[in-house]
């Protein structure tokens, strides 16, 4: 398709702001604060079974989230800059329609950081507790695979590490709130969908995930091997993920399903075909709502 005058100032005005991208960790991760907030204990219920199953509060009151430039909804609003609002967690934006407002909680928190890896969460994590809330949103590990290169990807045992420590900081201040864990993003899919916009691709020359991004439109068998491997290390993250939160009582990991999202480019910001645009927030929220309310946990 030929490009306009306006596509042409779009490309120009993008790769000046976005130049200064390459100081700036990505992430496929203040804002929405509120004063306090109470702690409703969730209870398990003992029967003849030696394993109780826990009640799941399908309505919890206050919502934290920790994590990483998706959950702060980066480049979901304007370059370069994070947009609270549209945060698919707890975010006030009516197109996105937000767990918190999926769920009608009047007290949420956003504790994440744009460019945040696992190994950042603990330290969220305490940051989150200190708000006492009765559900607690993890997503991150993106930005441990969205390295400069295949090699310097977090390791599978630290990433455990991390999160299995994030878990248990949280069960020494709030040992009954309830914790909602997204996989990571497929991130094949991405550099499969952006690929084929032309402003996209000069994008990502500015430093977007090169382990997976780098090179976009090369297929020799190096380039195959290198989006292979991290992909499988995508999916070690999300094993990770659901072993550690099967391990919790009060835990439920999204099933794959954020992993399992046949997103296009209609759900990618505009401004990086990178980040989670509004759209891509909403169907986040609708996914982690759907995720919580259900009546089991997804199998």
């Amino acid at each position: 398709m030929p490009e306009s005058a306006r596509s042409r100032r779009g490309r120009a005005t993008a790769a000046a702001a976005l130049a200064a991208a390459l100081l700036i960790p990505l992430g496929a991760l203040a804002g929405c604060d509120s004063s306090d907030s109470g702690s409703k204990a969730a209870t398990g219920h003992r029967g003849a079974s030696p394993s109780p199953t826990p009640t799941w509060d399908r309505s919890p009151r206050s919502v934290a989230a920790v994590g990483d430039s998706i959950t702060r909804a980066f480049d979901a609003c304007s370059v370069l800059a994070d947009c609270p609002t549209a945060s698919w967690a707890t975010g006030s934006d009516a197109r996105v329609r937000s767990l918190v407002s999926r769920l009608g909680v009047k007290k949420g928190w956003n504790v994440a950081r744009t460019g945040a890896l696992m190994a950042d969460v603990p330290g969220q994590i305490a940051a989150a507790a200190a708000h006492r809330p009765e559900l607690v949103t993890i997503m991150a590990g993106a930005n441990d695979a969205c390295r400069d290169s295949v090699s310097h990807m977090t390791p599978v045992d630290e990433f455990r590490t991390s999160f299995e420590t994030a878990l248990k900081r949280l069960r020494t201040t709030l040992p009954k709130s309830e914790v909602y864990v997204s996989s990571v993003p497929d991130l094949k899919r991405l550099w499969s969908q952006g690929r084929g916009n032309p402003l996209g691709k000069e994008i990502w020359k500015l430093g977007f995930c090169g382990s997976m991004l780098r090179d976009a439109d090369a297929m020799d068998p190096a380039a195959v091997r290198r989006r292979a491997a991290v992909r499988e290390r995508v999916v070690a993250y999300n094993e990770v993920l659901k072993d550690g939160c099967a391990s919790d009582r009060h835990c439920r990991y999204d099933g794959g399903a954020v992993f399992d999202f046949r997103f296009t480019g209609a759900q990618l910001s505009h401004w990086d075909w990178f980040h989670p645009g509004r759209d891509g927030q909403e169907h986040l929220a609708e996914i982690a709502y759907r995720t919580i309310t259900a009546a089991r946990p997804p199998a």
